[in-house]
């Protein structure tokens, strides 16, 4: 038995139902209103129906209504991506501003550089003699530091204990060293510079001696604390306090010999030693003379904008909420202000640029040059040929410079001294 029925979609009220199913039945229904077949219809195809003399019987049900929806997914994936970005880029900007001091200061590399002793560097500073030393910030920091002392021109040997006390002056020099490691790797290089101001008959000056200060910073070698610019600020003011006490336990309190302070500043020490130099409280016996900035910046600021220059990236907007400035651009007009308020001379600023630096553009040392120009600031600049960031005075050219430096700021701060 063959049998079709047919009818709309919405009107199907029709079911055939048998008492017994029958044998080998197959019943194909589709739906044709999903498909551009045509008008929707329900086939019920029956093949091998019941036996002979079945009667089937019709049902009748009330009308059924169906539909074929589609369904319509919303792009979640893309979604979750972009807000997963948005996510991570806040995050990134959160963490930066809260541990800035940790992404800016790098005492603990590389991972020997609060272990590092000047013993074992000893025998490449070329016979300086380097001795640890120790003094505490105002606000109680302990802080580590190398001192050396050598003669300055013409004799090899000190000053005679009984000739010291009558010497014209005694120059100090206070460094302020480039960020991550520690003072000791740092000692060879400067000693070859003590031993070329020690060495040089360049310029005609009493005997007399130099000592070398070579300050660090709170978190970094066996110092105490944490680093921050406001720390290190009290760290340098501390340095200094000590050079005086230094001072009046070797000559005595009402001694004639003078000192004179100079500063250096490598690289992030630049912005240390201009912070100093602008508005550290120090001594008044002790004034700053002569500023050298190895390989300096402007500043925190200026370094970020140099680093991600990409406008899609988050850090160079982050300025704002920097609380480490480090600013040696603005400390310049600090300095000139300073010197005009007191009648005073300026310190003489010399700037020690290397040549292929791959981190500082040269662009920044050459606004430096300018803006002492502009404020009248006495300046000078040296630059050490095929020399990266951290070589500047790791070349014989750079060396040679620092040292002649040194003996330029001294001899300028001797003439002011007398005259």
């Amino acid at each position: 038995m063959h049998a079709v029925l047919s009818g709309r979609c919405r009107f199907l009220n029709r079911h055939i139902q048998w008492h017994q199913a029958p044998p080998k039945s197959l019943l194909h229904m589709s739906c044709r209103s999903c498909s551009p077949l045509g008008s929707p219809q329900f086939r019920v195809d029956v093949q091998h129906g019941p036996p002979r003399g079945f009667r089937p019987r019709i049902i009748h049900f009330m009308p059924i209504q169906r539909s074929c929806r589609r369904l319509h997914t919303i792009p979640v994936a893309p979604l979750m991506f972009t807000g997963l970005l948005i996510g991570l880029w806040i995050w990134k900007c959160t963490m930066m501003v809260v541990f800035q001091n940790k992404i800016i200061y790098m005492p603990g590399l590389p991972p020997t550089a609060r272990s590092e002793r000047i013993a074992d560097w000893l025998n490449r500073c070329g016979g300086v003699q380097w001795r640890d030393e120790r003094t505490k910030a105002a606000d109680g920091t302990d802080l580590a530091m190398a001192v050396a002392t050598v003669p300055l021109p013409k004799g090899k040997q000190p000053v005679a204990a009984g000739v010291r006390k009558s010497v014209v002056a005694h120059v100090y020099v206070l460094y302020f060293q480039g960020n991550a490691s520690s003072i000791p790797p740092r000692l060879p290089a400067l000693s070859w510079v003590l031993r070329a101001v020690s060495g040089s008959k360049q310029y005609v000056m009493a005997p007399m001696e130099l000592t070398f200060v070579c300050l660090s910073y709170r978190g970094y070698w066996t110092s105490r604390g944490r680093a921050s610019e406001p720390g290190i600020r009290l760290d340098a003011e501390a340095g200094a306090n000590w050079i005086l006490q230094h001072h009046e336990r070797t000559f005595g309190k009402d001694s004639t010999t003078r000192p004179i302070l100079l500063v250096w500043g490598q690289s992030i020490g630049s912005g240390v030693a201009t912070n100093l130099a602008a508005t550290g409280r120090i001594p008044e016996k002790l004034p700053i003379r002569g500023v050298i900035l190895e390989t300096p910046f402007l500043s925190i600021r200026s370094m970020l904008e140099t680093l991600y220059p990409q406008k899609w990236l988050p850090y160079k907007y982050l300025w704002p909420f920097l609380r480490n400035h480090l600013d040696s651009y603005a400390n310049l007009g600090l300095i000139a202000q300073k010197a005009r308020e007191k009648g005073g001379d300026a310190p003489f600023i010399y700037i020690l640029q290397a040549e292929r630096d791959e981190l500082v553009p040269r662009e920044q040392t050459e606004r430096l040059h300018q803006r002492c120009l502009e404020l009248g600031l006495p300046v000078e600049k040296g630059i050490a040929s095929v020399a990266l960031h951290q070589e500047a005075i790791a070349r014989g050219q750079g060396k040679q410079l620092a040292s002649e430096a040194i003996l330029k700021l001294t001899k300028r701060a001797l003439e002011a001294s007398l005259g």
